[in-house]
């Protein structure tokens, strides 16, 4: 009965340690993959559920944005409009306005 906790004690945080290590890596891969696009030219700008199979989404690509409802059968694109000006962030001596 000593020997099995003592295996407990330290085999559990060794594979804690793995698991740990394995998310820090798949990480680094992801920001890695991320980093060399660029900046992307596709954005996301609001999404609602109507049902737990039915999503809209507003989606801006290129200068225009264009709402999309999402199922399981795919996407369908619903209407487009030229995109809105974003609002900028003013910084004003440390603060946001």
């Amino acid at each position: 009965m000593l020997w099995y906790i003592l295996k407990l004690l330290i085999l559990l945080p060794l594979i804690a340690l793995l698991a740990w290590g394995c998310l820090k890596l798949a990480q680094k891969m992801q920001e890695r993959a991320g980093a060399g696009g660029g900046s992307k030219s596709v954005r996301i700008i609001e999404t609602t559920m109507l049902s737990p199979t039915l999503k809209l989404a507003v989606i801006e690509f290129h200068g225009r944005e264009i709402l999309v409802s999402a199922s399981r059968t795919g996407l369908t694109r619903l209407a487009e409009a030229p995109a809105r000006a974003r609002p900028v962030d003013v910084t004003i001596a440390g603060e946001t306005a």
